[in-house]
């Protein structure tokens, strides 16, 4: 790393402002703000470019599409790894939770391996320099699944966890509260009428078995750790009642305004996925996060399934919402490192990690130019 950096002629997106002017790093850390425009010869100039901080993702599934590119095409997951590493920072990501399923319910039996493979990945990679992005983990707890406590017994103490959430994809519930909805989408994946059926009853039967038990034991087992838990795919005020009362002050990608509404109303942190804003709707058919964020009931972005569209998101805010250049930069940087209790991270100021992200709009699409992380460009 040179000891000295310039950034110079930038559009400097600071909290509450966006202000022409020079950042100095030093050590990996910013270490002076200036407004203006730098002399030296040594200064980078960013040519008007946009400067943000760089982004904090909570919640991306990246890795297992890198694993599993095609239904039947397994790939290697340490090169899997690398390629999802190399993706998060080229979308201006410089710190990543990578979302992992622990337990299965009887579809996505791969996604076991794909989280007992990523914890391993990480603990080899982490410690080499070679990742480009910083990476935790945020555990994806599927409470009815029986197999759920014994994966969590694998990495309840690992110091990579930085967040937790509940989730229940049993059909009938959250995301997949309209069954015929759920029918149609295992039947697209190749699965008989028949077999569908079947397991929409024994997961029925297991749901009403292990869920309230398994929910529990989880809350207990990680009580040591004193970190932000979320709740996952949030359907409706009963369910959030449940989770204010537990301490779970995060609700995940709340599949309607009744629970969003419900959540704000408890103090509760609103996650929404970008490619949401994106696309300009739900994949899934669920409440549309613009109209969300337009009612003050949107905190954080995270990626979900495309790290790319953290960025994109944030500028398409500021068109079709009206919030602030400033504002929707925030719901990708400095709200998620405060959510993590990342304090380091997430803004631009003068003492802070010097994650940095540069930007050109094409019209209303930004094209990232450049990427720093802890001083040093890496994309």
């Amino acid at each position: 790393m040179t000891p000295e950096t310039i950034l110079t002629n930038a559009l400097l997106v600071l909290p509450d402002r966006v202000q022409p002017g020079t950042l100095v790093l030093r050590e990996g850390r910013i270490a002076e703000v200036q407004p203006g425009r730098s002399q030296l010869a040594s200064a980078l100039d960013l040519e008007g470019d946009h400067l943000i901080p760089g982004v904090v993702d909570v919640h991306t599934d990246n890795l297992e599409r890198q694993v599993q590119p095609r239904s039947l095409a397994r790939w290697p997951s340490r090169s899997a790894f690398l390629s999802h590493d190399a993706q998060t920072a080229a979308a201006g990501v410089t710190t990543v939770l990578d979302a992992l399923c622990l337990g299965d319910l009887g579809f996505d039996a791969e996604r076991t391996e794909t989280f007992l493979n990523g914890v391993k990945d990480l603990d080899a990679l982490a410690p080499t320099g070679l990742l480009k992005s910083e990476h935790f983990l945020h555990l994806r707890c599927e409470l009815p699944a029986a197999d759920l406590l014994p994966l969590l017994e694998t990495v309840a103490d690992h110091p990579a966890v930085r967040l937790v959430s509940l989730m229940d994809h049993t059909p009938g519930v959250g995301q997949y509260v309209d069954i015929d909805r759920y029918r149609q989408m295992r039947q697209r994946g190749g699965k008989s009428v028949e077999e569908v059926e079947r397991r929409i009853r024994e997961l029925v039967e297991q749901r009403a078995r292990l869920r309230d038990p398994q929910r529990r034991a989880l809350l207990d087992r990680l009580a040591h750790r004193d970190m932000p838990l979320a709740s996952h795919d949030d359907w409706n005020a009963a369910e959030i009642e449940e989770n204010a009362a537990d301490g779970i002050l995060i609700s995940e990608f709340p599949v309607s305004r009744m629970a969003a509404e419900a959540a704000h109303r408890h103090g509760m942190k609103i996650i929404a996925g970008a490619p949401n804003i994106v696309r300009g709707g739900s994949h899934s058919g669920n409440v549309a996060a613009a109209d969300l964020l337009r009612s003050g009931l949107v905190d954080v972005f995270a990626s979900d399934y495309v790290p790319p569209a953290m960025i994109e998101a944030a500028w398409r805010a500021v068109s079709e919402t009206g919030i602030s250049l400033p504002a929707a930069v925030a719901t990708i940087t400095d709200a998620p490192a405060r959510m993590l209790r990342m304090a380091d991270r997430g803004r631009i100021e003068a003492g802070l990690r010097a994650d940095l992200v540069r930007i050109r709009p094409l019209g209303e699409m930004p094209v990232i130019r450049a990427v720093w992380r802890g001083g040093e460009r890496v994309a």
